[in-house]
């Protein structure tokens, strides 16, 4: 029976301590594509007013923007040729899909917030 309740708090404290660490993992991973999309989706909602589907393609258009940044742009030379051409070119994937998602109008305002 002893043998039985101490196998038992072993467990609860093994599953306690699993629970804690996945948590910290989450909060310090703010570098992921999908954290940085959406945060980004969630300021152009609220400026643009988005609709939800509006919302869900911009939302994938932002992901595929920040890791073709993180694959060919980020902590690479900024000088560097293929690296301009690498920028421009995903630049300009996410202006297109912005271009056909948004309406003129939103997509004037979107203009001129980045600029």
């Amino acid at each position: 029976m002893k043998n039985l309740l101490t196998v038992f708090a072993f467990a609860v404290t093994m599953l306690l301590g699993v629970q804690t660490t996945s948590a910290q993992q989450l909060s310090q991973d703010k570098s992921r594509p999908e954290v940085i999309a959406k945060t980004e989706t969630a300021k152009l909602t609220e400026a643009l007013d988005l609709s939800g589907d509006q919302s869900r393609t911009i939302f994938r258009a932002l992901v595929a923007k920040q890791v073709g940044y993180q694959k060919n742009v980020d902590g690479k030379d900024a000088s560097s040729a293929t690296v301009i051409a690498e920028k421009k070119k995903i630049d300009a994937q996410l202006k297109d899909a912005m271009k056909k998602t948004l309406t003129d109008d939103q997509y004037s305002k979107w203009l001129k917030m980045n600029n």
